[in-house]
């Protein structure tokens, strides 16, 4: 695979993970097989004896996974990576991994759902304690630390109050404790922020989201930071058996040759749609990380490269007013999930969020009127004459609930 160290990211986008192939393919080709021929039973004694290298079995190694592994580990300034069939077979891979009975886990309180269901049942199943806190609060991390604490699991921007977490403190606190940062990027992805570079020693993200782009793929990825790490993550997958299949992987790598201007259209739109929310009289509070009135702004200015395509907001008259305005919109699609070309509205606290339970939700601050869009890349005046048009519902609506009272 060429070295593409010294280029442009918007150049890496489209060249990272692609090698000299079999008749010339600009692209890789997809390698649909779950199994490949030995050239002699030696040939295939030494695979799998790791004397030589090469491809045994899909669940092990394939050339199309691994040509878009290579791809995102470039992106995220890192060693290798590992595709995962979704993004919870990737956070329960780097928490298999990572930690065994006995141990602890600090995480932050605003994380994606099924994370903190994860720690908070099967993990804690086998052993395995977690500590959720505010982790854009130093603070209140360091009193969390434990001596048996492995993992600092940070999710920044939070999701989904896009509350901000500094990783470069975050990744001192963890080294004096010796223990290992996980960072999901998810919400900025490779393109606006890169976690390793502010000390993290594991990255994830959801496939699914920003870096494949498109909404037809579910997948997910680790990404470590050197071979001892790699090698026994690639063991701890391999057992799981959570892997990504090739023509999936064939997808996020084409993906990912337009991450960089799909990123900048994302954030061009988002701003623009913030900075009119956030002056609209029925908007109660907003939380974007573009925004100078986000509480940790500047921290954001420190390691993002741009604010991300994600908004939060609460309306006045709260989850009512909420409903009626997801009902009401028209280019904005009613769903969960993000991160795609299209643009979609959800309601964390009865979708993303509901296996939580309320308590933790609101610890994690997601009440129940927060309403959470992922802008896409379409016509930014066309994506804000569809939120004035239904937010006109949203008042009509209050206006008939107070002559009702």
């Amino acid at each position: 695979m060429k070295d593409h160290k010294k280029t442009d990211f918007q150049t890496k986008c489209v060249h990272s993970g692609i090698d000299e192939y079999e008749h010339g393919s600009v692209v890789p080709p997809i390698y649909q097989t779950s199994t490949f021929k030995f050239k002699s039973a030696q040939h295939g004694a030494s695979l799998f004896a790791g004397e030589e290298k090469g491809y045994i079995y899909t669940r092990l190694l394939n050339p199309t996974i691994e040509a878009m592994e290579n791809a995102i580990a470039e992106l995220e300034g890192g060693h290798k990576a590992l595709g995962c069939g979704s993004g919870m077979a990737a956070v329960h891979t780097i928490f298999a991994a990572l930690t065994q009975s006995g141990d602890h886990v600090v995480c932050s309180s605003a994380v994606y759902g099924p994370t903190t269901t994860l720690l908070s049942t099967i993990m804690r199943k086998f052993g395995v304690e977690t500590t959720f806190v505010d982790t854009s609060n130093l603070d209140e991390v360091r009193k969390a630390v434990k001596p048996n604490t492995k993992v600092i699991y940070v999710e920044t921007p939070g999701n989904p109050t896009l509350c901000i977490t500094d990783l470069e403190e975050i990744s001192k606190i963890a080294k004096k404790a010796n223990a290992k940062v996980v960072v999901d990027n998810t919400f900025m992805s490779p393109a606006l922020q890169n976690p390793i570079a502010f000390g993290a020693d594991v990255v994830m993200h959801s496939l699914t989201k920003f870096l494949n782009g498109h909404a037809d793929v579910v997948g997910g990825i680790v990404v470590v930071k050197d071979e001892e790490t790699y090698q026994h993550f690639r063991k701890t997958l391999n057992q799981i058996g959570g892997v990504i299949d090739p023509f999936n992987s064939f997808l996020v790598h084409r993906g990912l040759k337009t991450l960089a201007i799909r990123m900048e259209r994302h954030c061009e739109n988002a701003q623009k749609i913030a900075e009119w929310l956030e002056k609209h009289p029925l908007v109660e509070s907003i939380s974007y990380p573009g925004l100078k009135s986000h509480p940790q702004y500047n921290v954001g200015l420190k390691q993002h490269r741009g604010p991300g395509g994600m908004i939060t907001f609460e309306l006045k008259g709260g989850l009512e007013a909420g409903r009626v305005m997801m009902d009401s919109v028209r280019l904005f699609q009613l769903a969960v999930s993000l991160g795609g070309v299209e643009s979609l509205i959800q309601h964390p606290a009865s979708m993303t969020h509901f296996t939580m339970g309320k308590e933790a939700r609101l610890a994690g601050g997601i009440t129940d009127g927060l309403v959470r869009i992922s802008v896409g890349i379409e016509n930014v005046n066309d994506l804000i004459a569809d939120l004035e048009q239904s937010l006109k519902k949203v008042e009509v609506k209050n206006k008939d609930v107070q002559v009702t009272v």
